[in-house]
């Protein structure tokens, strides 16, 4: 019997992550559906025994193996007991809850959207501590407490909440002494998002960061060489011309100047602005520019972006492998709870692993769980293996639905008429492809009628043609198939051009009537005709192959970029507070309406005349959070952040320049790269598995069992998705019988794409590692470094 499962050293290693499944379903929270379990492993009555406990510490077990968690917990049944409840879904969303509260306080203090008493915001802001001490000292009840005190992200939140509160009092405390004071632990509330255990994948998203660090340095340092080595030649070369810029200003004088434009030329933000007076004055100086672009702009920008990608898959490669081992030991250690010795082999009894998958996924229905029985015991030996109990992890991840055979209902009130040869020659055409083309090239059509000019009757006409051509094609498809299939859960582009031509043809007819009374103004209802018109060519992506394969790409991957959404988040928030405290009330904005003469510099005598007033940037200000989200979004761009960046130095500082350069550097350089190397793994892993139709073991065996079908068998007309109700529910535990009605019922794969690109590259590590591997031990699988190949490298 392998050693208990030991609870992992201080600090936050990457194993720690929790993935999110096939399906979409957020950290820690799983549907309620035939193909989900519940938000964690019942609890059951405590009834008697110790294999009672041990069944529970094995749920508890599978439960973090199937959803990659890492949290260390004791195993004594009342920290189990505890374990299970700091995971129940209502907990975790409770706790995003008030962290996203405590977030949302910025809006309403100064200086706010909406302003609040301190008394009322301070009073949020400490019933959110209180909450985030509570849900520490709850993971401190169910964690070792060696491990919970060298864990830096406890340290980390402790801190933080000991800092806020001391704030809360000094500031109240010089408010009350009519002194103005700061907020300055405002920039520290995203802590408690990145440190929570529920935010695995930014934390693990700033560990790229940090990972990238070492790398990217030196390739900035370099950059940085090359900027100052340019700015110091475009001094001598120009600054004695006595050249002037576009508003009078002396050209390339001052050296911090010239380093400020050439870093923003390096953006292009700036070009050919800054270029323009030297090529006046000769031709010549243009290939000065045009080099240091070329070298600077393309070559070490791309190199940044190759550092960054390079140092991401690598260290991804490592941290699937980490989340790898790290499950199957725990299924190890399940298993190890549970076995008993048969035949000179140890297994897992039949009913020990049912009353697991119940204690783990209650929800499933008895014929789902009677499936995944079949997959496990393939020899119906009335037991489980350890090489198939392994799998139980994945098994309970791959969403299944339960099909089931029905007549169309036209098939059951008129079968002559439905089966008749014109009835069977209507759905043998809408079937075709042909069918398919026809409606393509409609759509096309139509898309040219909608450019053209609304106010021509003819035009206006065409639109109830094409409106009925529609109606007419829903009308065919439903009488060609089974209606419950046609709008089963799965079929999206059924249910949006239904929707789609249903709305339309409400609209129009709205539209229509509304014209007929002339005191009414229907221009809102036309613009909705308008919008949904346009809506319909969306329709087109489904119809072509290649089209598909990209929006279904794209759209499995947005779950996972939500992650990169919590970094922004987290950086855009911090960058805010500061930002507000800095640059607050420099500038104003006047309504366009205002005769106010400071209205033309906004406000500040220090912005006359310049590119910022002249335009217009007023709105783009610091003076609440909901603003200065804007600005930073308008920096992210990078188009004329430069001018921004000089209109807040007029007012304060030009140190001030240095907030702008170290977003830049941050957000676009960092972050930006990041994103975009995530972006292209995802979009590579999703678009070869889209071609190529990979499918794990555990889904052939599914097909090897005669229980699945084909993803093209669902629209025949007979099959339903989506029936795991209790009409089919096989009900009961008599295992004989239960098995022959199984073999009435049909299983899908409710997709072969995993949305998550780690899932899948997990998978795909998974299959390279022997059935019979254990991995390597627990210390030596939180040692493991990005070059480490144990057992082999991956080709992920």
């Amino acid at each position: 019997m392998e050693a208990p499962l030991r609870p992992r050293p201080a600090g936050d290693p990457p194993e720690e992550q929790q993935q999110q499944q096939p399906g979409g379903e957020p950290p820690g929270k799983r549907r309620r559906s035939s193909s989900s379990s519940s938000p964690g492993p019942a609890m059951g009555p405590p009834s008697s025994s110790a294999p009672q406990e041990g069944l529970l510490l094995a749920a508890a077990y599978v439960y973090d193996a199937q959803y990659n968690r890492n949290i260390p917990f004791e195993t004594s049944p009342q920290a189990v007991r505890l374990y299970y409840l700091y995971n129940h879904w209502s907990m975790q969303a409770a706790t995003y809850f008030f962290i996203f509260l405590d977030l949302a306080l910025a809006l309403f203090e100064e200086p706010a959207v909406y302003l609040l008493p301190f008394l009322a915001t301070s009073l949020v802001e400490v019933l959110c501590l209180l909450v985030f001490f509570g849900r520490l000292v709850h993971f401190a009840q169910v964690t070792p407490r060696t491990v919970f005190w060298k864990d830096t992200k406890n340290i980390c939140i402790m801190i933080t909440i000991l800092v806020t509160l001391i704030d809360i009092i000094v500031y109240g405390a010089l408010r009350i002494s009519t002194i103005r004071g700061i907020r300055w632990s405002r920039p520290l509330r995203p802590i408690f998002l990145i440190n929570f255990a529920e935010s695995r994948q930014i934390r693990r998203a700033f560990r790229s960061i940090r990972n990238t660090l070492p790398e990217i340095t030196y390739v900035f340092l370099l950059f940085m060489f090359s900027v100052l080595m340019f700015s110091l030649m475009a001094l001598k070369l120009f600054g004695d011309r006595n050249l002037k810029t576009v508003e009078g200003s002396p050209y390339f004088t001052d050296y911090l100047e010239i380093v400020f434009d050439m870093y923003v030329l390096v953006t292009t933000a700036n070009s050919p602005d800054v270029m323009m007076p030297a090529y006046d004055f000769s031709w010549w100086y243009c290939l000065f520019f045009i080099v240091y672009v070329i070298i600077n702009t393309y070559i070490f920008m791309s190199v940044f972006l190759a550092v960054v990608y390079n140092n991401y898959r690598k260290h991804l490669k490592n941290e699937i492998r980490k989340l790898a081992y790290m499950k199957r030991r725990k299924m190890i250690e399940a298993f190890n709870l549970l076995k008993v010795k048969e035949g000179g082999e140890f297994v897992v009894k039949e009913d020990q692993w049912k009353h697991l998958v119940k204690l783990v996924a209650p929800h499933i229905s008895t014929s789902h769980r009677e499936l995944l029985l079949r997959i496990s015991d393939e020899e119906q030996k009335g037991c489980v293996d350890k090489k198939s109990f392994i799998r139980l992890a994945d098994l309970l991840n791959i969403q299944v639905i339960t099909i089931k055979l029905h007549n169309h209902p036209l098939d059951i009130w008129f079968p002559h008429v439905y089966n008749s040869v014109p009835s069977l020659f209507i759905r043998s055409m809408v079937r075709h492809k042909g069918f398919v083309w026809m409606y393509d090239v409609i759509i096309l059509i139509n898309a040219v009628f909608i450019a053209l000019d609304e106010k021509n009757p003819y035009i206006s006409y065409a639109e109830w043609v094409f409106l009925c051509l529609y109606i007419i094609e829903i009308l065919l498809k439903l009488y060609t198939y089974e209606p419950r299939t046609f709008f089963a859960r799965n079929q999206f582009w059924n249910w949006f051009d239904t929707s789609i031509i249903i709305a339309a043809l409400i609209a129009t007819v709205l539209n229509t009537a509304l014209k007929t009374v002339t005191i009414y103004n229907s221009q809102q209802v036309l613009d909705i005709v308008f919008i949904l018109r346009v809506l319909r060519l969306i329709r087109i992506i489904d119809s072509i192959q290649r089209f598909r394969v990209i929006m279904n790409t794209l759209i499995n991957i947005i779950p996972t970029m939500l992650t990169f959404g919590g970094l922004a988040l987290v950086v855009y928030y911090m960058f805010s507070i500061v930002g507000m405290e800095i640059f607050n009330g420099k500038v104003k904005f006047f309504a366009g309406n205002t005769t106010a003469q400071h209205a033309l510099y906004c406000g500040n005598p220090s912005l006359k005349d310049t590119t910022f007033a002249r335009a217009k940037y007023c709105k783009n200000n610091f003076n609440d959070i909901a603003s200065s989200f804007i600005v930073l979004m308008e920096l992210t761009v990078v188009n004329q952040w430069h001018v921004i960046a000089s209109g807040f130095a007029l007012v304060t500082h030009q140190a001030a320049k240095l907030y702008f350069i170290t977003f830049h550097i941050v957000v676009v350089i960092m972050i930006i790269n990041i994103f975009i190397a995530f972006i292209l793994e995802a979009f590579f892993v999703e678009y070869s598995l889209e071609k190529s139709e990979v499918e794990t073991a555990i889904e052939k065996k599914i097909q090897e069992l005669g229980v699945g079908i084909q993803e093209d068998e669902l629209l025949d007309g007979k099959l339903l998705d989506n029936m795991e109700t209790s009409e089919n529910d096989l009900g009961g535990e008599d295992g004989t019988a239960t098995k022959k009605k199984l073999k009435g019922l049909m299983f899908k794969i409710a997709s072969k794409r995993y949305r998550t690109v780690d899932a899948l590259l997990q998978r795909m590590f998974e299959a390279e590692i022997p059935p019979e591997e254990e991995g390597p031990s627990l210390d030596e699988i939180l040692n493991l470094s990005p070059d480490d190949a144990y057992p082999k490298k991956p080709n992920l």
